[in-house]
């Protein structure tokens, strides 16, 4: 080692000479760009492979990413048809039931009517409905009369109906004679089996209706 340390540039170049110091000195000078130029293509190669590995980690993971966007957006496309059809079905099922209620409630109609023995006997008011029209206050009414005798015979009369409810925050009761136009004759009654009396009247502007009463 201490003959390493003695050789210094001055030396090897008088013991070489100059020429041949500048040719030794320019092949270390090559040796060395072509170790560096290999090194950095090696180094080079790799971040490529590095680089190319993690791009298609990135691809993998970035297709991975549509599949699961499309499932979930196929299972919200499914969830949404189940939902509508859902919908649909308690709308059909509640069409059922309210036809079915309405098939049941005319044939109680008709068994009071045509089957009174079911029943209990005598002139019977089976239904009062009003309900509210187009016009501000304006409503229409219909009271259902079923006879109920064992033997039919023609009941006659006349219904009495009156209107409760608040007016300026009052309890009130109003007679139909003050809410509308109709006479005792367009309220009487004359048949058989059953009969229907329909009319329209008009409530005070400040008058919440809350029942309303019928007497035969």
């Amino acid at each position: 080692m201490n003959w390493l340390a003695k050789i210094n540039f001055s030396t090897v170049v008088k013991r070489l000479g100059t020429f041949s110091s500048a040719i030794l000195l320019l092949i270390i000078v090559a040796i060395l760009l072509f170790c560096g130029y290999r090194i950095g293509n090696f180094y080079h190669g790799y971040q490529t492979q590095t680089l190319a590995q993690q791009q298609n980690r990135l691809d993998f993971t970035y297709q991975q990413l549509v599949e699961k966007t499309q499932r979930i957006n196929t299972l919200e496309v499914e969830l949404e048809v189940e939902r509508m059809a859902n919908i649909q079905s308690q709308q059909t099922l509640k069409s059922i039931e309210q036809a079915h209620y309405q098939v049941k409630k005319e044939l109680a109609f008709y068994e009071k009517v045509m089957a009174p023995e079911k029943q209990a006997n005598g002139l019977v008011i089976d239904g009062v409905s009003l309900t509210k029209s187009e016009s501000p206050g304006h409503y229409r009414f219909q009271v259902v009369l079923v006879q109920q005798l064992l033997r039919k015979r023609y009941a006659k009369g006349y219904i009495e109906i009156s209107i409760t409810g608040s007016l300026d925050n009052k309890p009130t009761t109003i007679a139909l004679s003050q809410l509308s136009t109709l006479e005792q004759k367009d309220l009487s009654f004359s048949f058989q089996y059953f009969q229907i009396i329909a009319g329209e009247l008009t409530l005070p502007e400040n008058f919440i209706p809350e029942t309303i009463n019928v007497a035969a």
